[in-house]
This record gives structure tokens, C-alpha cells and sequence, in this order.
């Protein structure tokens, strides 16, 4: 018999859904104001690494054009 079968009863998709609901379930979703400052969060590190790296990138360059010529 084919797996296909076997996986597409009606029972073993209905106890699936279950457990995916039952999942669910367990979720805690942030409040609003924790998302916001999360964000805020992960907006100012990403601004500040993309200076770091232009910076870095910046100082690589001067260095390697005095080296090469």
C-alpha cells in the first residue's frame, strides 16, 4: 500500500490539526509596546553596525591604496 494512503485518512489529518491548534495555543505573543521597543532595539544596532563596517571599510581602503600606491 502506498504511504500516501496511509497519511491522507481523515483521522490522522484531524489529530494533525489538533496538535497544530494545541501549538498554537502555546504561543505567547509580545504586547505591543514590547514589539515597539524591540524594533526600536534592532533598528538602532543595525544603523550603528552599518557604520562600523563603512567605517572599517573606509580605513581598509585608505590603507590599502597608500600600500599599493
Amino acid at each position: 500500500m502506498s504511504k500516501n494512503s496511509e497519511t491522507s485518512s481523515p483521522a490522522l489529518k484531524r489529530s494533525w490539526f489538533q496538535g497544530l491548534k494545541a501549538e498554537f495555543g502555546k504561543i505567547v505573543w509580545p504586547t505591543k509596546a514590547s514589539l515597539g521597543r524591540q524594533s526600536v532595539v534592532v533598528i538602532i544596532v543595525a544603523v550603528i553596525l552599518g557604520f562600523l563596517i563603512a567605517g572599517i571599510d573606509y580605513v581598509l581602503q585608505l590603507g590599502l591604496s597608500n600600500i599599493i600606491g
